[in-house]
């Protein structure tokens, strides 16, 4: 993503979406949101991961984060396929529930760096690859993930990240390895012992290794 960096403020963009025309950062208000973008409408992959998207549309909602999507595609082209996306789910919902941003010159793709050099439409032009952007409520870039058009997403591991991305905004601790919510967390190498037992009032315990490094310091936030 030639630019684009974490922490950095993501571009407020204009564009044509299935709610009609948006500025980025007035749709995200004061919320966390999540762009993820797809190649191409009526296609067989981005089907199944925007009804997933739209399933499992309530848990983002919980989180307080906001979704988008973003396809080459024109607007009516977003709503016919949207009833198709809709069929394939198992979304008690009746319409999509999150908007499509039309990019159809690509430019967005472009300028977030989206393009895939490996898939191209009918007529040679790249498509847009499969990019998940999660932006903070100061619309920083908080967390970004690149999977080629022909792999799809998991949703599931999209939502485990923002739990930690929001937990680890509020408290001085980091995530391990296949956290959950509702796990221990590590405290950051940064707080000294004493600090830590300051911080948490849940007590701090401490894995002893081989090194004698006392580093893995484990609390329940």
């Amino acid at each position: 993503m030639p630019g684009l960096l974490l922490g950095d403020v993501f571009p407020n963009f204009e564009a044509d979406t299935t709610i009609g025309r948006i500025k980025f950062h007035d749709f995200l208000g004061s919320s966390w949101g999540v762009l993820f973008s797809h190649p191409k409408d009526f296609t067989p992959v981005c089907t199944t991961e925007l009804a997933c998207a739209a399933k499992v549309s309530d848990e983002f909602k919980k989180r307080g984060v906001k979704m988008i999507a973003l396809s080459i595609d024109s607007v009516e082209d977003h709503h016919n396929w949207s009833k198709d996306v809709m069929a394939v789910s198992s979304s008690t919902a009746k319409t999509l529930p999150f908007p499509i941003i039309s990019d159809h010159d690509r430019a967005l793709s472009i300028e977030l760096g989206m393009l895939d050099p490996d898939e191209r439409d009918s007529d040679g032009l790249p498509l847009s690859a499969r990019c998940v952007f999660v932006i903070g409520p100061d619309k920083k870039m908080k967390l970004s993930i690149l999977y080629p058009a022909t792999t799809g997403r998991n949703f599931d591991e999209l939502l485990r990240a923002i739990d930690s991305l929001q937990l680890t905004a509020q408290k001085k601790v980091a995530t391990p390895v296949d956290w959950k919510l509702g796990d221990k967390v590590m405290v950051i190498p940064s707080l000294s012992d004493a600090e830590a037992a300051a911080l948490f009032p849940n007590g701090v315990t401490t894995k002893e290794v081989p090194s004698g490094k006392n580093y893995l310091r484990y609390t329940q936030p």
